[in-house]
C-alpha cells in the first residue's frame, strides 16, 4: 500500500533534491535520462509507475494489425489506474512516436498523472492540446511500428538508463523525472523534505551575504545555528 501522505509531501520536493538524497543512499541512477519536459510540465507530478516496454521493430510484430490485439498499447492504457505515471521504455529509440494525441487523450480521461519516456511522441500539437503532462525526447512524425514493437506492460523496464519496477514512485518536474523504489519511499521523502527546509534556510543566508565555506555544505556550527533558529520559529 502506497502512503498517500508521502506522495503529497513529494509534491513539494524538487527532483534535484531527490537525486542528491538518492545518491547519499547508494542509488546514483535515479534520474531518467532522455525524458525532458515536453508539455504541461509546469507543475510537479508524483505517482506510482505504470510501466510499458517496447523493443526494436520486427516485421512480424510491428504491424498496424498489432494495434487491434489484446496485447497492445490500447489494451495497456485501459488497465491504467487514475493517478499513475505511465513510464515507457523504448531503449532510447526516438525515431518513431510511441503515442499520439488520441492515446494521450484517453490517458488524460482515465486520470493518468503523466507520461515519462526516453522515446518520442507524435502528433505533437495534438498531444499538447490534451494537456497531459509529458516528459519525452521530443516529437516525430512516424508511428511507433516504424521503429518499435510493443511487447508488454507492468513489468520491470529500463527507461533512460534507469531500472523501474511497477509501482515505484515517479516524481517529474522542470528538471526531468526521478524514480524512487517503493520500499524507500518513506525514508527518501522524509530526508528530502528535511533537505529542502535546510537548503531554503541556506538560500536566505546567501541572500544575507554569508560566504559559502562552512555554509554549503553546512559544517557542525552551521547546522547548530540552523537548528537553533528553526526551533525558535516553531
Amino acid at each position: 500500500m502506497i502512503d498517500s501522505e508521502m506522495l503529497d509531501a513529494l509534491e513539494l520536493v524538487t527532483t534535484a533534491t531527490l537525486t542528491t538524497v538518492m545518491l547519499k543512499r547508494g542509488v546514483p541512477s535515479s534520474w531518467i535520462a532522455g525524458a525532458a519536459p515536453y508539455c504541461s510540465t509546469s507543475e510537479r507530478i508524483v505517482g506510482p509507475a505504470f510501466t510499458m516496454r517496447f523493443v526494436p521493430s520486427r516485421e512480424d510484430l510491428a504491424t498496424p494489425e498489432s494495434w487491434k490485439g489484446p496485447h497492445s498499447t490500447r489494451a495497456a492504457i485501459e488497465e491504467m489506474p487514475a493517478g499513475c505515471v505511465c513510464v515507457v521504455d523504448t531503449r532510447g529509440i526516438s525515431s518513431a512516436g510511441i503515442f499520439g494525441d488520441i492515446l494521450a487523450g484517453r490517458m488524460k480521461k482515465r486520470g493518468v498523472a503523466g507520461i515519462v519516456t526516453d522515446g518520442a511522441m507524435r502528433d505533437g500539437e495534438g498531444v499538447q492540446r490534451t494537456e497531459l503532462p509529458t516528459w519525452c525526447a521530443g516529437a516525430v512524425a512516424p508511428a511507433s511500428i516504424a521503429s518499435l514493437a510493443f511487447v508488454g506492460w507492468q513489468e520491470p523496464i529500463g527507461c533512460g538508463d534507469t531500472a523501474i519496477f511497477p509501482n515505484d514512485i515517479i516524481v517529474a518536474d522542470g528538471d526531468g523525472a526521478v524514480v524512487i523504489p517503493q520500499a524507500m519511499l518513506a525514508e527518501v521523502a522524509t530526508a528530502a523534505i528535511e533537505q529542502e527546509q535546510l537548503e531554503a534556510w541556506i538560500v536566505k543566508q546567501v541572500d544575507a551575504g554569508h560566504s559559502l565555506p562552512g555554509l554549503y555544505p553546512p559544517n557542525e556550527e552551521t547546522l547548530a545555528r540552523y537548528k537553533k533558529e528553526s526551533e525558535g520559529n516553531e
